[in-house]
């Protein structure tokens, strides 16, 4: 596909100001460039944009295995898809933070792969069986086992309801965000492109959005 590089910075500029408008110097963006190409990736990075999500494994591996001095300063890179454990070894020294971690075995698989990292436990705070992440009351015990296994817990992350209500919306971000408080654990990671405005009214830190950057997103090889 065509990248349109200026546009990307347009938009991705646009999204900055309001982001700081609304939540000052506490909230970053974290770019989504699932499905998009590398060119999407460099565009957003020049335009100042020093954080990327990506969702599936090999195509992280992909973009980022033969990243170069050429392409410019490497990003952050998060993973914020689904993770299987039999994928951690793939993605070992191209993940900068790991934010689905919803198990013990994955837990296991990432402290021994990867002693250290840093990581976010994914909340399912809507309750919906179509969702990754622990319940709220595992929350504490989840925590305590990675710190146990010497990785560092950065914070929280959590999905939206599928559905567009705000009302839900928000209680599920407030539920993520006090148990961050709770723990004093200082990144919460919530809010997409259709719900980042209530994630960071509810204390979000990192905000996870593509399709508001990059536009419409091509479909997702199999």
């Amino acid at each position: 596909m065509n990248v349109d590089a200026s546009l990307i910075a347009d938009r991705y500029h646009r999204l900055a100001e309001r982001v700081r408008d609304l939540g000052g110097d506490r909230v970053r963006i974290v770019a989504v460039t699932k499905t998009f190409p590398i060119e999407a990736v460099r565009a957003v990075r020049a335009a100042g944009c020093d954080r990327i999500g990506e969702n599936y494994a090999q195509e992280l591996v992909t973009k980022f295995g033969t990243w170069s001095e050429t392409d410019g300063e490497r990003p952050e890179v998060h993973f914020i898809g689904g993770l299987q454990t039999n994928k951690v070894r793939s993605l070992v020294g191209l993940v900068d933070l790991w934010q689905t971690v919803d198990r013990n075995s994955l837990l296991d698989e990432i402290a021994r792969r990867a002693p250290g990292s840093r990581v976010l436990i994914q909340v399912n705070a809507t309750d919906e069986d179509t969702k990754s992440g622990c319940r709220v009351d595992e929350v504490d015990a989840l925590v305590e086992t990675a710190i146990a296994r010497g990785l560092r817990v950065d914070g929280l992350m959590t999905i939206g309801p599928t559905q567009p209500d705000s009302a839900l919306t928000r209680r599920a971000f407030r539920s993520v965000s006090a148990a961050a408080d709770r723990l004093g654990l200082a990144e919460v990671s919530m809010g997409m492109s259709g719900d980042w405005e209530i994630a960071i009214d509810e204390g979000s830190t990192l905000i996870r959005v593509g399709s508001a950057i990059f536009g419409d997103r091509p479909p997702h090889a199999s």
